[in-house]
């Protein structure tokens, strides 16, 4: 890729796409049409049973006797918009092809099309915010750091294939475009393994559809918050061959604190030709753009106490600024093999344009109310290319059905980013920026009296601009097999070859650079899940992940990677034929080799090391056709061994509680009527500045009706008891953020 954003192949992208499209071709290789006696649980009969069999499980949730192994069902598995309700029975995140939730050794959580709809969320950051095991550290909408089991998820998978996610660059991704949303927590090395430790997101599209449907929907409320979307889906073509979808939205509000505005537009294509009777071609395009008047939160008293002020309250410049434009444009070809075999081909390229410039707290609020500011700006491009070529295949093995998946894959994310910082100075009662223009009064109402000022200007009086370009390559070669030896025992092995380069180019440095890599990375996996009965799983497992570090040695070197090791164990429920999933579990995860500063010295050293333990408690799905649940509680305990001390694992809480459910009545009086209602709460938690936030809990509610088989509307009542509180803390200048006042929004929804 060249300094003006091209994206440019190399001879090693060319000869991995030439090795990768080969690849594809000789996966499939001999296989056959096998014939199993058995009889085990719903989660083995849930993976394999196809759905060339009469049934695929009895009335009551118990198993066939039968099973004629000709594929996977779940290779074909509804999309949750279909099926309707909280509940799906399988995933694909951290498996590569679809398995039963009870099949899966680690802790995954899937939100449905019918569960984002039902709580009006936009954007995946609004989504975790409401979902158990996750944690937000709040910023606008689309630009919130997400995170699980302490740390940050740093990019997002679109139907298996990567790209990088930062809160900062704007990056997190709106939902209108997407079917569900499947949430791996801990370390998924076996098909990611340059990642964060904290797991996957794995973003489900939505796809074209056979038959023509479509609706449109509206909605309005607090703050000037206003929403429209348009999703179109059918046959292009007479036989149905030929199948496209459009989704456009547009989102703006003018937000409960003051200038805050924020603006989001996604428009999505896509086309689904079948090329035979078995083989499928996609193509999708999806653009995301958004347009925010930054808020960065608000400065403590000059002790670090919290301020009890109106909410409203804006520590910013209305010039304040940030924008961002993403395109993806993502390719993929299935086929399914006579023999039960299911080949996949896809890509994914994606380019991220972002720039900001704002102004936000520098210090703490004086006793007569003056504080000092500082300013930053910044200018991000970004490429990014994944590819992937997998095979996976049922078979029959000591009289039970097994299952191996064999592939390969290529990522490649290449950032150019300049930033800088300005430094803030001045006394009581003033906020002054070193910008070489004089001094300017404020009070705490806003910095509205600093003229608008760009900070990436390199001429201005103290501004501390970086220029560089970071960029990571990996190639990777996996396998798993999930191994039945008797009914209720699956045995879960596979590892990954990876070979990788990292490189950071500082361009402020005379093109300086410095680079680490890997030709033989290996990482492995296993697992095992025993089925207890029909409806109950025990499950443990054991995974790696590694993440290469762009901070430099004494000898400006990068360090080594970063290496996370998980043990998980836990109970999995699956009840209604997969519509309502349980799961308890407890985990311990080991984080060594990360950058740690060195005492007296600028550079840092590949010493740090980290344990993180916790456990997960969660309930999803449909009890009834009416009556969904979302409930979840979670233990979270940190702990640094060496290094310093990790300032997000402090504002993690150690117990956090999740509940949403609703009820959609049938016959009589109420007729029509859908309610529902939840909480958010967890304890408290501080930043490694000493601001301490005290916990709270937030209650949400619903009430809908269905005016008519097509036209529906809804009311959403958000912290409906008013509560003050603050979501987020961070030092005693920013990133003190209140949670949003009590607000409703109205919306309504036709169907064509």
């Amino acid at each position: 890729m060249s300094r003006t954003g091209k994206f440019c192949p190399g001879t090693g992208e060319v000869r991995y796409l030439t090795s990768l499209l080969a690849g594809a071709v000789l996966l499939p290789v001999a296989g056959g049409v096998w014939a199993a006696e058995q009889q085990g649980s719903d989660a083995a009969e849930t993976t394999t049973v196809t759905t060339t069999t009469a049934t695929a499980s009895g009335g009551d949730g118990s198993r066939l006797d039968t099973i004629t192994v000709e594929g996977n069902r779940l290779y074909d598995m509804l999309p949750s918009e279909q099926t309707g309700g909280y509940g799906v029975d399988a995933a694909t995140v951290g498996t590569k092809t679809p398995a039963a939730l009870r099949d899966i050794p680690q802790s995954i959580s899937v939100v449905t099309r019918e569960a984002i709809e039902d709580q009006n969320f936009d954007t995946l950051d609004q989504m975790a915010k409401r979902t158990p095991g996750m944690r937000v550290l709040s910023n606008d909408d689309g630009r919130s750091s997400i995170y699980a089991r302490g740390y940050e998820y740093d990019e997002y998978n679109i139907d298996g294939l990567p790209a990088p996610m930062a809160s900062i660059n704007g990056t997190v991704p709106n939902l209108s475009s997407f079917d569900r949303v499947e949430i791996m927590r801990g370390p998924s090395g076996l098909f990611n393994s340059t990642s964060e430790m904290g797991g996957i997101v794995n973003l489900v599209r939505k796809r074209p559809t056979y038959d023509f449907q479509g609706h449109v929907t509206g909605r309005y409320g607090s703050w000037d918050q206003n929403y429209v979307e348009t999703d179109l889906s059918g046959p292009i073509n007479a036989d149905g061959s030929v199948r496209g979808r459009l989704v456009i939205d547009n989102s703006d509000t003018n937000g409960f604190v003051d200038h805050n505005d924020n603006t989001n537009q996604t428009f999505y294509g896509a086309l689904d030709v079948d090329l035979d009777e078995d083989t499928m071609l996609s193509l999708a395009y999806l653009r995301q753009h958004k347009d925010i008047t930054v808020n960065n939160g608000l400065p403590t008293d000059a002790d670090g106490n919290l301020l009890d002020i109106k909410r409203s309250t804006f520590a910013g410049a209305d010039w304040n600024s940030f924008e961002m434009q993403s395109n993806d444009y993502i390719a993929e070809l299935t086929h399914q093999f006579d023999n039960g075999g299911y080949g996949q081909l896809a890509a994914r390229y994606s380019t991220r344009q972002a720039n900001y410039n704002y102004v936000f707290g520098g210090t703490g609020v004086d006793e007569s109310g003056g504080f000092d500011a500082r300013g930053t700006g910044g200018d991000i491009d970004q490429q990014s290319l994944s590819m992937d070529a997998s095979y996976s295949q049922p078979f029959d093995a000591l009289g039970n059905v097994s299952e191996f998946v064999v592939g390969t894959d290529y990522k490649r994310y290449e950032t150019d980013t300049v930033r800088s910082a300005v430094a803030a100075r001045g006394g009581p009662n003033n906020t002054y920026f070193n910008d070489g223009l004089g001094d300017g009064p404020t009070s705490f109402d806003g910095i509205r009296n600093i003229t608008e000022l760009d900070f990436l200007d390199p001429d201005r009086r103290g501004a501390r601009i970086s220029d560089q370009r970071e960029t990571l390559e990996e190639y990777g070669f996996y396998s798993k097999l999930t191994f039945r030896p008797i009914q209720d025992l699956a045995l879960i092995g596979g590892a990954r070859l990876s070979s990788y380069q990292a490189r950071v180019t500082n361009h402020g440095n005379n093109d300086s650079v410095s680079s680490r890599s890997d030709d033989s990375k290996l990482t492995p996996y296993g697992g095992l899940v025993y089925d207890l009965d029909r409806h109950h799983s025990l499950y443990a497992s054991y995974s790696e992940v590694f993440k290469p570090q762009t901070q430099t040695d004494a000898n400006n070197d990068l360090l080594k990677a970063r290496e996370g090791t998980q043990y998980e164990v836990g109970i999995k429920g699956s009840y209604f034929n997969g519509d309502l999933n349980a799961r308890m579990s407890a985990f311990r995860l080991y984080d060594e080799n990360y950058a740690a500063g060195v005492t007296g010295q600028t550079y840092n050293a590949d010493t740090g090391k980290r344990r993180i333990q916790g456990a997960e408690l969660e309930l999803t799905g449909s009890i009834t056709d009416q009556w969904d649940v979302i409930a979840g509680y979670t233990y979270l305990d940190t702990e640094v061994k060496d290094g310093d001390e990790e300032a997000t694992f402090l504002l993690m809480p150690h117990n956090t509680v999740n509940l949403w459910t609703q009820y959609g009545f049938e016959g009589g009086a109420l007729d029509g009527f859908r309610i529902g209602g939840g909480v958010t709460a967890m304890d408290g938690f501080h930043s490694s500045q000493g601001v301490e936030a005290p916990g709270y809990a937030v209650v949400d509610a619903m009430v809908g009706y269905d005016f008519t088989q097509s036209l529906s509307g809804q009311l959403n009542f958000n912290n409906i008891l008013d509560r003050k509180y603050y979501e987020r803390v961070g030092s005693t200048g920013t990133f003190n953020m209140y949670g949003a006042p009590s607000n409703v929004v109205a919306s309504l929804r036709y169907d064509f």
